[in-house]
């Protein structure tokens, strides 16, 4: 994928169509901003409502899938992700010449409450007093202040940005942990890279992955950095295969792991039977941390929408070569 502004004109030329289960409100605002009808394409890659359109007019899709009918078709010029993680968009290959851009919208500041709310009920002792009262049992629970403690945040991206700024608004020490070539500004109070987070791993009070799914980030959480965490609260907003659930499994055992919050999973839903339901002092949130709202998927099409009129490359363009 190149991330260089479409030729120009064929915004001008191009058909909009929106993929299944877009809300019509979404696709009413679409075609407002557009100003051209918007037509639909199915699971099987059928653009439908086209009847008397050009059948060679270039398409721009938005949507949560690409089917393989349509990363064929020489059409196609432009997918604008529903989602903010495009690794299921980009598994085997994403078509040569097409423009990729994605979703993020308030995301970073849903997720960022999110960590924060996980941090301070983990400080207020809340599980403790959930299982008390569901136990009919008088007991205080022991609480700890979030200022001062430190959390690792890997991903310096949009969403660990936003999770470090609402972490250190209560004051935590927030270490990001991301590129080299990453600027070292933000809401963080120091930036490493992932080679050099050995002497933070026994330190951190808390390990948040905001890390995107790429071939170096897979089961990025093994037994080597789990095992090195000394009683850290571990948080997932990131990516289910970042992390390697039986590896995990032994961390919580040996109390490397104190308790783990998993907001994704690489199996979704996981089937009854599944081993992460039996992970000790584990909650799952069923992937709802950063729930895409319609208004953050015409906003973020609109800038897309906007930069490349003006010819200019989109913010929001994947770099499909790192995969994200």
């Amino acid at each position: 994928m190149s991330s260089t502004p479409l030729p120009a004109g064929l915004l001008d030329r191009a058909a909009l169509a929106v993929g299944p289960g877009t809300a019509p409100a979404v696709a009413g605002e679409l075609a407002a901003l557009t100003g051209r009808p918007v037509l639909g394409y199915d699971a099987e890659g059928r653009i439908t409502g086209a009847e008397g359109g050009a059948p060679d007019a270039p398409l721009v899709l938005v949507g949560a899938t690409l089917p393989p009918a349509l990363r064929g078709d020489p059409r196609v010029r432009w997918f604008h992700s529903v989602n903010a993680g495009v690794d299921a968009l980009l598994d085997g290959g994403w078509p040569a010449g097409v423009l990729l851009t994605r979703t993020v919208g308030r995301m970073g500041e849903r997720i960022g409450q999110y960590a924060l709310a996980w941090v301070l009920a983990d400080c207020q002792g809340v599980p403790g007093h959930l299982a008390r009262t569901a136990a009919r049992a008088w007991r205080r629970e022991p609480s700890e202040l979030a200022a001062g403690q430190t959390a690792l945040v890997y991903g310096t991206g949009h969403i660990g940005t936003a999770v470090a700024s609402a972490l250190r608004a209560a004051g935590l020490h927030t270490v990001g942990v991301g590129r080299a070539e990453h600027a070292p500004d933000g809401p963080f109070d120091e930036r490493i890279t992932a080679g050099e987070d050995g002497p933070w791993l026994g330190r951190a009070r808390f390990v948040v992955d905001a890390l995107p799914l790429t071939d170096a980030t897979r089961d990025f959480f093994a037994d080597a950095r789990l095992s090195a965490l000394r009683g850290a609260t571990f948080l997932n907003v990131g990516r289910g295969a970042t992390v390697s659930l039986p590896a995990l499994g032994r961390a919580l055992a040996a109390g490397h792991v104190r308790g783990a919050v998993l907001d994704v999973l690489t199996d979704e839903p996981p089937a009854p039977g599944h081993p992460v339901w039996e992970l000790p002092r584990t909650t799952l949130t069923s992937h709802s941390a950063g729930i895409t709202a319609g208004t953050d998927i015409t906003a973020d099409f609109r800038a897309c929408w906007e930069a490349l009129r003006a010819g200019r490359a989109p913010e929001l363009a994947v770099r499909v070569g790192r995969g994200y």
